[in-house]
């Protein structure tokens, strides 16, 4: 039996499958009943997010007569009058979709509704902020388009009076004055009122009904005051404002178009600047699709752009959001979504897989340049690729789709059913060729979760009975294999319960170290007046590191089980491979820097087996820094790879970086540890093997900081040289803090390269631009407005020469952490694992070098004109945040 290393309890219980989601920026989310729950998973007992579902009024789509309320096709609309909030679907957006850099959350209510919603980074709130309704604008191209009807005849409507048509933006010029001060769009729709079950011929007997709280329907949260104001000028605008008179079978399909079931997000596509035209409305050329599956069988199609520049300092960061299309997918109900990216970077692709319960299973394919043009109704730019899964009595309850990074067009699917059993198809999409690997009746109830680990290697699935399991894939065979059981480091020790009746949804770390679940508590083994209350439902945590993924491979002898807290040879050799494996994946710019799961792992066996810790890093530093694993130790390695820093890429600096900062120095305060490497300081450390570490890391943030300041410089010296160059837009960036640049140079001559040297000489020939206010001011104290000499690329300290007085308080400011410059007394970036802060973002051309640049001139000719910024910290290579107080809900990259 796997041991959960932490859990936390939740006060409401998930109802549908996949209720829990893990971001690419190391949040987690739980659907469960009228609210979403965000957690921390590095402080899971810390602050949490919240949304809260409101209850939302029907859209006013028509009228059907009273006998026509039980036919066939009216009655689930009928019979239904359960009206209590409750979230069906969520789903993660990629990283930097949010206009913090951050990860947007895509919510879908069991009313039909889906939102998107963003981090209140801004907003000194737990509740996190609506950025756009899908389903509104859903409902405005539908009501555009008359859903799609073309036989609009004068009889269906009521006699003569007006009718609501088109799109909902367009209010009636009847309506207009009967609105309160004329009402915003967004106001009108709140007032809503479901009068679709009426015949409303008589206007005498409508008024009578709606004037009845019986049949009014629920209103958000606010006073009876409002209520009943609200009710009134409904009532009046609804008494004016007649609403079209349509038939039941035109109401059922209507009902259906509007009501979602599920969503899911794409990973972002970048298109090559040829592709895609100009950004408009401050949107850029990557984008990522959101796929919005409903009951009537059809897929709205909608791309969200990545926002141009990022900001933490207000909220009004544009989000584009386009409408793609409708895909006609399935003849019954859409029940579950996955989407992967397929290809080159050149030409990629988008595959769709969607499941109904109608039994079947499609999957789909679009171009990445086809998305960027709107198709319209029932023509999204989607593709069949193959129906894998023919329509049939059990319906699909999830799906996990995964494209394997080490080939470019292989896919793995794995199909949950609510029989219980789920099936694994792998296919070459390159040749068209697909193959049924196999099925199993894994589960005795509905499959609500599957999740893809170790890049398609594994496969960890969940039932509704409460079972959780693994798999491992062979060729075309999937074996179970036990979930690992042995816990680095200190197991949970809370006083949650272990009583659970379900399980709802499982998922993987960023870093695959890790897996989450959630599932609910029996009600019956807990207290009611205080348990029961509080404790409807649990996320466990668990360690999958050591998971097993090879059957037929012996045990390596490297290791003894007794020398590391019983854990057998076989799980010291997949620990070890798998977090080589993943510190080997990050290399690779196209994954976030969110290593949170693989430091927590690395601090655990530091814990528990400090040996079996060193040994990991020493593999990993003499693969990396020397190119292979020599058998040297710790020591001798650390001494020889700072030789090489100069052919070491940015990334790989990076990820050393915070194994300093976050793994071996974690006991030191982080401005200690500033400190040390500021004075270059070994002499400061408390022991031998702490010296070591302090000047590798002294020795790669300085190789960083020379990489920063030669490019600044260059680009400085270049564009003087180019008459037109004018200041950049927002999120380009252009060099700022040259001055200070120049004097670390000065004050750090006999450390630096000549190429420096050579740069700043040539920046003093420009003296006088140099003292523009474009490029360097006279720095003065935020505080007392004294002034501030350089002595340091760190801190500040206000200088008042002409006082004797002792008692006169000298202030100490932060500098930017790109340009060196005093922080002015606004948000600022913030940095969770050095804690540096930074009023200018990077360019992002500091993270994508392979090496330390021969000629930072010509590197930089190609690019004077627009370098996009990265809100990543330039030392290491984490996303940067706004540092929010103790009782708020922030990422943990690290």
């Amino acid at each position: 039996m796997a041991s959960r290393f932490q859990a936390v309890a939740l006060v409401a219980s998930p109802s549908y499958p996949n209720s829990i989601a893990w971001s690419d920026d190391n949040f987690i989310a739980v659907a469960s009943a009228h609210l979403v729950t965000i957690l921390n998973p590095a402080v899971p007992y810390g602050p949490r997010g919240l949304i809260r579902v409101p209850t939302c009024e029907p859209y006013p789509i028509g009228c059907v007569n009273r006998e026509d309320l039980f036919t066939n096709c009216m009655l689930p609309a009928a019979l239904s009058r359960d009206r209590r909030p409750c979230v069906r679907s969520i789903s993660w957006s990629p990283i930097g979709m949010a206009p913090n850099y951050g990860c947007l959350l895509a919510v879908c209510t069991v009313e039909g509704r889906v939102k998107i919603y963003r981090p209140p980074f801004c907003d000194f709130s737990a509740e996190w902020v609506e950025v756009v309704d899908i389903s509104d604008r859903l409902y405005d191209y539908l009501a555009k388009i008359n859903f799609g009807e073309l036989d609009n005849t004068p009889s269906e409507f009521s006699h003569g009076q007006p009718i609501i048509q088109g799109c909902a933006d367009e209010r009636p010029k009847s309506c207009a004055n009967d609105l309160p001060n004329s009402g915003t769009l967004k106001q009108y729709k709140r007032r809503k009122v479901n009068v679709t079950t009426y015949n409303i011929k008589d206007s005498e007997s409508f008024q009578d009904q709606l004037s009845n709280p019986i049949n009014r329907g629920s209103t958000t949260a606010g006073s009876d005051h409002e209520n009943k104001i609200d009710r009134r000028r409904t009532t009046k605008v609804l008494g004016n404002c007649t609403l079209p008179l349509i038939t039941a079978e035109k109401y059922a399909s209507r009902c259906a178009m509007l009501s979602s079931l599920v969503i899911a997000w794409s990973p972002v596509l970048w298109l090559p600047s040829k592709i895609c035209s100009a950004p408009e409305n401050d949107s850029s050329n990557g984008f990522s699709i959101l796929a919005v599956g409903g009951k009537s069988g059809k897929i709205s199609v909608w791309r969200i752009n990545v926002p141009q520049y990022y900001s933490i300092e207000h909220s009004r960061v544009p989000t584009t959001v386009t409408f793609v299309g409708l895909l006609q997918a399935h003849n019954s109900w859409v029940t579950t979504i996955s989407l992967a990216l397929l290809g080159s970077k050149s030409n990629p692709q988008l595959l769709l897989a969607s499941g109904s319960s109608d039994g079947s299973v499609r999957i789909w394919i679009g171009k990445g340049e086809e998305l960027l043009e709107p198709s319209g109704a029932n023509n999204a730019p989607f593709s069949l690729l193959k129906e894998v899964v023919s329509v049939n009595c059990v319906p699909i309850s999830v799906l996990s789709l995964a494209v394997p990074v080490q080939t470019m067009h292989k896919m793995l699917l794995a199909v949950g059913k609510g029989s219980g059993s789920f099936e694994v198809w792998t296919a070459d999409i390159s040749s068209s060729k697909f193959d049924k690997a196999c099925l199993y009746d894994a589960h005795d109830c509905v499959v609500t979760g599957l999740a893809w680990a170790f890049d398609g290697c594994c496969l960890y699935s969940c039932g509704q009975e409460n079972y959780v399991r693994a798999w491992v894939l062979h060729g075309s065979a999937l074996c179970e294999v036990s979930i690992p059981s042995n816990t680095p480091g200190l197991r949970s020790s809370n006083d949650l319960p272990n009583v659970f009746v379900s399980c709802l949804g499982v998922a993987a770390s960023p870093g695959n170290i890790a897996l989450a679940m959630v599932r609910n508590v029996d009600g019956d083994s807990l207290d009611p007046m205080y348990e029961g209350r509080l404790q409807k439902a649990v996320v466990e945590f668990l360690w999958i590191g050591g998971q097993q993924k090879d059957i037929l491979s012996p045990s390596s002898s490297d290791f003894t089980s007794e020398a590391f807290l019983g854990f057998s040879a076989n799980e010291l050799n997949c620990w070890e491979s798998d977090i080589l494996w993943y510190l080997t994946k990050y290399e690779n710019l196209d994954n976030p820097l969110v290593v949170w799961d693989i430091v927590a792992a690395l601090l655990a066996f530091k814990q528990s087996a400090p040996k079996y810790m060193d040994r990991i890093l020493v593999k990993w530093l003499s693969v990396t820094f020397l190119g292979s694993y020599t058998g040297l130790s710790i020591g001798e390695v650390l001494t020889c790879i700072s030789e090489n820093f100069s052919k070491i890429t940015s990334r790989q600096l990076h990820l050393l970086n915070i194994i300093c900062r976050r793994v071996i120095l974690s006991d030191v305060k982080t401005a200690e540890i500033n400190c040390k490497v500021n004075l270059g300081g070994s002499a400061a450390a408390k022991a031998e093997h702490l010296t070591l570490w302090i000047e590798l890391l002294f020795s790669s943030e300085k190789e960083l900081r020379e990489r920063l300041v030669g490019f600044s410089l260059a680009t400085f010296i270049n564009r003087l040289s180019d008459s037109t160059t004018t200041f950049s837009r927002p999120g380009f960036w252009y060099p700022v803090g040259v001055e200070q640049m120049e004097l670390w140079i000065a004050l750090n001559h006999d450390r630096v390269r000549d190429q420096l040297k050579v740069l700043a000489s040539e920046v003093r020939k420009h003296e006088r631009r140099l003292q523009s206010s474009e490029y360097g001011v006279e720095e003065q104290c935020i505080y007392c407005s004294e002034s501030v000499t350089f002595d340091s690329p760190e801190v500040a300290h206000c200088h008042c020469p002409n006082s004797t007085d002792e008692t006169v308080q000298i202030y100490q400011m932060a500098r930017c952490a790109v340009s060196m410059q005093v922080c002015p007394a606004i948000p600022l970036w913030f940095c969770k694992c050095c804690c540096r802060r930074a009023s200018k973002l990077p360019p992002e051309t500091l993270f994508t070098l392979p090496g330390y640049p021969l000629d930072f001139k010509s590197l930089t000719e190609s690019s004077v004109k627009e370098i996009p910024t990265k809100p990543l910290c330039p030392f290491c290579g984490i996303p940067l945040q706004r540092l929010q107080p103790d009782f708020l809900l922030s990422p943990s990259p690290v």
